[in-house]
This record gives C-alpha cells, structure tokens and sequence, in this order.
C-alpha cells in the first residue's frame, strides 16, 4: 500500500513492526551483526553514538522545514523516527510507553502540561 494511503492503524503497526525488526538486530537476530545490519552497527558503538544520530537526525527536520521542501522533510522525519526508536530500544523504552503518554496528554493544554512537568523537575 502507497504510504499515502497508510491510515492512522497502518501507521501504527508499520512503526510496531519497525520497532520489532530494529529489537531483532540489536539483539543480534537474522545474522545481524555489525557488518550486516544498521542498527547492530549503532548498537556496538553505543548509546552516546544512538544519541548523537536522533540530534542530526532532529537538526536535518528543521533544516528542512525551514527550506519549505515538503518531501525532503518527509524523509528526514521519517530517519527521526527511526534513528529515535533505535536510541527508544537501547533504553528500554517502548513504542507503546511513548503512545500510552501522548494518550495520557491529549486533550489537556500543552501550555499546562509543559507548567505540571516544569513544576515537577521536568523540563
């Protein structure tokens, strides 16, 4: 199905699926060692290297916003996400705790949110 026609559920399961076979690789499955896989390689060199991708990842998303190129944007964000869930995976956080926080958020203000974490010690 073209991405285009994915709706929200497909959506859904596509980045699930994703964030299995990027479980897999780091996990050393389907012969995926640092030689063949992408994310086996980010694995070996760490979470500082995970890190450093998601921020080049992030700076490369408002580059091109700001060039007003809608699908250079569209594949940067989609290397966000991926590059994000690599780095979701090495700290054992899941997809599911990410949705389950947005569902906890929705429907209040972001303005308030951001004051109850802030409050609270977040940022």
């Amino acid at each position: 199905m073209p991405a285009a026609m994915l709706t929200s559920e497909d959506s859904t399961a596509l980045l699930t699926r994703l964030e299995a076979t990027i479980a897999a690789r780091r996990a050393g499955g389907s012969a995926s060692g640092p030689d063949a896989s992408y994310v086996a390689r980010l694995h070996a060199k760490g979470r500082g290297k995970m890190a450093q991708k998601v921020g080049e990842e992030a700076t490369e998303v408002v580059i091109a916003a700001l060039t007003g190129a809608p699908e250079a944007l569209v594949g940067e964000a989609a290397d966000l996400l991926f590059h994000l869930l690599v780095l979701m995976g090495d700290c054992g956080v899941s997809l599911a705790q990410v949705t389950a926080e947005l569902e906890r958020r929705e429907g209040t203000s972001g303005i308030a949110e951001k004051a109850s974490r802030t409050n609270n010690g977040g940022a």
